[in-house]
């Protein structure tokens, strides 16, 4: 049996390189080595072929620790809900009011970034609250 070492998280989009700039800033991820004999990713990415430019790009965790994020472009715009999303958990072992100003904080911030605030969930017998945005392709995601 093989033991899973590591997991990438894998995003659809329109322009792979915008959305991970917003993840980038939103979660302090930075973009991995640029690939050998080359200076940079955007000498990389002039190096492919037309079509293939633009396609992909990808960020990771500074530290190792949390997923590879990879963002792929598609032909296809989104249009229903996500099946899958992330939460940024900003509110760890904070309640009410407290909790709720920690994730305002954070959705202020990424509000600059381009995300929108879509509600906030609010606290009730087995969760805390969240709230639940978008980042700059609609894909949702909730500040935890």
């Amino acid at each position: 049996m093989t033991n899973v070492k590591q997991v990438q998280v894998t995003f659809d989009c329109a322009n792979p390189r915008a959305v991970a700039q917003f993840w980038k800033t939103a979660l302090g991820y930075v973009d991995p080595p640029t690939p050998p004999g080359f200076d940079s990713w955007d000498a990389f990415d002039a190096s492919l072929p037309i079509e293939r430019q633009g396609s992909a790009w990808a960020c990771q965790d500074p530290d190792g620790v949390g997923p590879r994020l990879f963002f792929q472009r598609v032909p296809e715009p989104k249009t229903v809900k996500n099946r899958l999303h992330l939460d940024i958990r900003v509110g760890m072992g904070l309640t009410g009011d407290e909790r709720v100003r920690a994730l305002e904080t954070e959705a202020a911030r990424l509000e600059t970034l381009g995300a929108r605030r879509l509600h906030l969930l609010p606290a009730d017998e087995e969760n805390e609250a969240c709230l639940v945005m978008r980042d700059v392709e609609d894909n949702e995601f909730c500040l935890d």
